[in-house]
C-alpha cells in the first residue's frame, strides 16, 4: 500500500510541477501496476506451462517480490506431492511442505496446513487407491440446490422419492 501512496504522490507532484506523469517501465515494457496485473494468470500455472513472455515476465515480477516467489513455489509443490506415486514418499513430502509452511510464516496458508495437520491419514488414503471422495461431494450439492429449489423439505419420504426419480 505505502507503493500505491507514493505513486499517487508522484502523480500529483507531476501535475503542480505542469507535466505530465511518467511512470517507471520495466525490462518488458509494463509498468509496475502492469506487472503485477498482468501476472495474474502465470501464478495459477505450472511454470512449465508458461509462455516465452510469462516467463520473463515472472523473472521480473519475482526479482521484485521473493515472497511472492516462495509462496507460488509452497503451493505449485503442495500440487506436486499428488503426482507421487508411493504413499511413504507422500507422506514424507507432504511433512516437508508442512514444515517449510512453518519455516516460511505465511498467515494465508495456515487454514491449508491446519486441515493437513488435522487430516493427513484421511489425505494420504487417496495414494492407495488414486480415489477421492468428489462424487460423492458433487451428489450432495445437487440434493443441497434440490432443497434449496423448494424451500426445504416438508416430508422426508416423498423429498427421497422425488430424488430417485430425478437422480436414479
Amino acid at each position: 500500500m505505502g507503493g500505491h501512496r507514493t505513486r499517487n504522490n508522484e502523480i500529483e507532484l507531476s501535475k503542480q510541477v505542469g507535466q505530465t506523469f511518467k511512470p517507471d517501465v520495466l525490462a518488458n515494457g509494463d509498468t509496475p501496476k502492469q506487472l503485477l496485473a498482468r501476472s495474474r494468470y502465470l501464478l495459477f500455472k505450472r511454470k512449465d506451462s508458461w509462455t516465452p513472455s510469462q516467463v520473463h515476465r515472472a523473472e521480473i515480477l519475482f526479482s521484485r517480490y521473493p515472497k511472492l516467489e516462495q509462496a507460488y513455489n509452497l503451493a505449485q509443490n503442495l500440487g506436486y506431492i499428488y503426482s507421487v506415486k508411493d504413499k511413504a514418499v507422500a507422506y514424507t513430502k507432504l511433512a516437508q511442505w508442512y514444515n517449510r509452511v512453518e519455516q516460511l510464516g505465511f498467515k494465508s496458508f495456515n487454514t491449508i496446513s491446519r486441515t493437513i495437520q488435522s487430516h493427513y491419514q484421511t489425505i494420504l488414503n487417496y495414494f492407495d487407491q488414486r480415489s477421492t471422495n468428489a462424487a460423492a461431494e458433487s451428489f450432495n450439492a445437487k440434493i443441497k440446490a434440490l432443497r434449496a429449489q423448494f424451500r426445504g423439505v416438508r416430508k422426508v419420504s416423498f423429498f427421497l422419492y422425488r430424488l430417485a426419480k430425478i437422480y436414479a
